[in-house]
């Protein structure tokens, strides 16, 4: 009887360990159900075959900037003595030539000073002369010494106040020459300072502006550039040579690179960020001055092997892709295999087990759907 126990219980074992063993298979069988999709189903989702790349897995900072300029890239036009405008022939948009015609200005005043000038260079003839003449009348002991400190006083005062004059009908554009020939004008001209577009005009015929006033503004995009703010405790990693992508969120979703050229050396107190300037890869690429931008400050990069955003989908914790089982005329049967994730970008996952999927073909577009869906 005892002998018969241990045999039963034997026995008991054996099934406890078959219906173990068949739960185990059940399990197995379920992980590795293929995925069936036939031949209408992968061209009507436009499903892609396709294997492994190499990317580049970039480590960076996120930052906020705006499109600008150098600063002799911008000129504010301003008047060096207040007057009426004349006429302004330029709008907004509007190319410009260094040296060209911005805006005409009127004044009496003009005329005024150019009076000044007339009378004070007139004069100078006279005054040397008598200069001199004292001069030799002194050192002949003939006159005295205070008649020639007077003459000589006399001509020089008039001298230094002839060539301020003369210094500021030259910054008026008013020909000093044209003056001495008794050619006076009522109205001054601008012209452009440097060569660009016109960014602002803040006046029109008849207003009046003074020496404060800027009349317009020109900027020249030739050497458009980013300025980015970086925050302190990231400021540290930012090196002169690293790569930036940028967007620009008005207006596109592409990407567009430029390189860290010069580093600031203070911090904004306001908000603890420090200035980066960011010289653009290609400058003939059409933006626009104070247009804002997303960027990232690449600190460091590396290379590895990727799979697609949709090769790759989520189920709980665990990342899967599906490869190839067989395919024949109908269609194609596929299998989920479990992947380890590495880093990830906008458009790839970083694969750290590719080993284990060799040489085989990845539905590289549509796996992300069917793993979601299963």
């Amino acid at each position: 009887m005892k002998n018969l126990y241990i045999i039963l219980f034997a026995l008991f074992l054996t099934a406890c360990g078959n219906s173990e063993k068949q739960e185990n298979d059940e399990v197995v069988t379920s992980n590795t159900e293929l995925i069936k999709v036939t031949k209408a189903q992968f061209e009507s989702e436009k499903m892609k075959l396709g294997s492994f790349t190499e990317q580049d897995f970039n480590k960076s900072i996120n930052v906020n900037g705006m499109i600008d300029v150098p600063p002799q890239n911008k000129a504010k036009v301003s008047s060096f003595l207040g007057g009426y405008i004349k006429r302004t022939p330029l709008l907004i948009g509007d190319e410009v030539k260094k040296g060209q015609l911005l805006v005409t200005i009127e004044n009496t005043e003009f005329v005024e000073l150019q009076q000044q000038y007339a009378e004070i260079t007139e004069q100078l003839n006279y005054l040397k002369s008598e200069y001199e003449r004292q001069k030799t009348l002194f050192e002949e002991k003939i006159t005295s010494q205070k008649n020639y400190l007077k003459a000589e006083s006399t001509y020089k005062s008039a001298l230094a106040q002839s060539k301020g004059l003369r210094q500021k009908l030259t910054m008026m554009n008013i020909s000093p020459k044209a003056v001495e020939n008794g050619n006076f004008t009522s109205q001054i001209n601008i012209y452009a300072p440097i060569e660009g577009t016109i960014s602002k005009v803040n006046v029109s015929n008849g207003m009046y502006v003074s020496p404060a006033n800027t009349i317009l503004e020109i900027v020249d995009t030739d050497h458009l550039h980013l300025e980015l703010s970086v925050f302190e405790k990231d400021i540290l990693d930012v090196k002169k040579g690293q790569k930036v992508l940028f967007k620009i969120s008005e207006a596109s979703d592409k990407v567009i690179m430029a390189e860290v050229h010069l580093v600031g050396t203070t911090i904004d107190e306001a908000n603890r960020t420090v200035k980066v300037h960011a010289h653009l890869e290609n400058e003939d690429i059409n933006l626009i001055v104070g247009m804002f931008a997303e960027a990232q400050i690449i600190t460091d990069s590396k290379k590895g092997w990727a799979l697609p955003i949709n090769a790759v989908g989520q189920i709980g914790n665990d990342f899967y892709t599906l490869v190839v089982n067989n395919k024949n005329d109908t269609g194609y049967n596929f299998e989920s295999i479990k992947l380890e994730i590495g880093d990830k970008t906008e458009a790839y996952y970083e694969i750290l087990n590719r080993d284990v999927l060799k040489d085989e073909e990845i539905l590289i577009n549509g796996a992300f759907m069917l793993l979601n869906e299963g």
